[in-house]
């Protein structure tokens, strides 16, 4: 049977401080779901529910890559009609995968119903797995022993200088790459050049499952392709 996917999507969709508009990033969907949709079964859920923000930057940037546009104009009622995050039973799915984007780092960072799915895919050795921003999900969940996932755990997730890059550092809650290299004990690590491709497979120390991160948009394929080995599809 194919394994079941749990695709989580951001509900946040303007950044107050500088009335920007925000949500998931297109490729960072497009690109995995490309290589995984037929190899599996795809849930896709954001703590609202109903339709999840797109952020329209993305589609702007990424309008000259046949795959995003191809999934922008075929997929739509993929992102229109989510799963509400509190109503999804995790028994039910073999790995979670975090959508990057802005929008994350201001919900779902924080959400205790993604904390707690977190946890419960972790523990029961599920892939839990993310890109870009999608990592910050990581930042506040902890074992059992109250140590964080990410302890001793090497991870990447957009990086400082590409946060100045797109000029949205000073409206960030945090620094995504700080936050990461923190809570994994200085184990963050990126591509050598900003926007370079960087996927890091490692291990959740405590309770031994995979952890699957990658740094940027250009990184989204490899964290789908690294997750469907993973799964041994």
């Amino acid at each position: 049977m194919a394994p079941k996917i749990l695709v989580v999507l951001s509900s946040f969709d303007t950044i107050q401080a500088n009335d920007h508009p925000t949500g998931w990033y297109l490729p960072e969907f497009a690109h995995p779901w490309e290589v995984l949709h037929n190899k599996a079964e795809l849930v896709i859920a954001s703590p609202k529910g109903g339709p999840a923000p797109l952020d329209p930057s993305s589609v702007k940037m990424f309008e000259n890559d046949p795959v995003s546009s191809k999934f922008l104009k075929e997929q739509e009622a993929l992102w229109k009609n989510t799963k509400k995050l509190s109503d999804i039973n995790p028994a039910e799915f073999d790995a979670i995968f975090y959508v990057g984007g802005h929008g994350p780092m201001f919900d779902l960072t924080t959400d205790k119903t993604s904390i707690s799915l977190i946890q419960s895919f972790a523990s029961a050795k599920k892939p839990v797995s993310a890109v870009c921003h999608g990592p910050c999900v990581f930042v506040k969940v902890t074992t059992p022993s109250g140590a964080s996932i990410l302890a001793d755990a090497e991870v990447t997730g957009f990086s400082n200088a590409e946060e100045d890059q797109v000029q949205l550092s000073a409206v960030m809650p945090f620094m995504l790459e700080d936050e990461l290299q923190k809570k994994s004990g200085g184990r963050y690590v990126k591509a050598e050049q900003p926007w370079g491709v960087k996927v890091v497979v490692s291990k959740v120390k405590e309770f031994g499952g995979v952890l699957i991160t990658g740094q940027n948009p250009a990184s989204a394929t490899g964290v789908g392709e690294a997750l469907a080995k993973t799964l041994g599809i």
